[in-house]
């Protein structure tokens, strides 16, 4: 499956409001998507709350995958972003 490296930019990490709108791009593209950081399984990106267990704070690397290439793009540039912005 297509992957992508991405650090994450929002100032507090991957916390609730990034989390939601992450899982909500997901659910809108129809399409398996995961997030994973290192040393932990991947989790499921339509889900708010298994993208909060990551623990993903500002910096933190984790690895987008999903076999649409339009919707993994789009999905790593919401953790690349300031979603607290």
């Amino acid at each position: 499956m297509p992957s992508t490296t991405v650090t994450v930019g929002s100032s507090i990490g991957l916390h609730a409001r990034p989390a939601a709108l992450i899982a909500d791009a997901v659910a809108e593209a129809g399409v398996d998507v995961t997030l994973a950081v290192e040393d932990q399984e991947p989790v499921d990106a339509g889900s708010a709350l298994m993208i909060m267990t990551l623990g993903a704070t500002k910096g933190t690397e984790v690895v987008v995958e999903s076999e649409d290439q339009a919707t993994l793009d789009k999905i790593v540039a919401l953790v690349a972003a300031d979603l607290d912005a």
